[in-house]
C-alpha cells in the first residue's frame, strides 16, 4: 500500500464514574442487592459489583411486608 499514511484514531474520551446507586429504604430487593454487591465487592469481582449496581439502579422498589 504505497501513498498510504496510517494514523492512529484519538484517544478515547471518558466522563467521570457513575455514583453507585444507594439502595431505598425498606425495600427488600435493594437490600438483597446491597448484600451481593458487598459479596462481590469483598470477593474481587467488580464486574458483579457493576452487574448488582445496575440491577439496583433499574428494579421497581417494593416496601417490605
Amino acid at each position: 500500500m504505497s501513498g498510504s499514511q496510517w494514523t492512529m484514531d484519538d484517544a478515547p474520551r471518558l466522563g467521570l464514574p457513575v455514583p453507585e446507586p444507594v439502595p431505598v429504604a425498606g425495600c427488600v430487593v435493594c437490600a438483597g442487592l446491597r448484600a451481593r454487591r458487598e459479596e462481590a465487592r469483598r470477593s474481587g469481582d467488580l464486574s458483579r459489583v457493576s452487574d448488582r449496581n445496575v440491577e439496583m439502579a433499574r428494579h421497581p422498589h417494593r416496601p417490605a411486608p
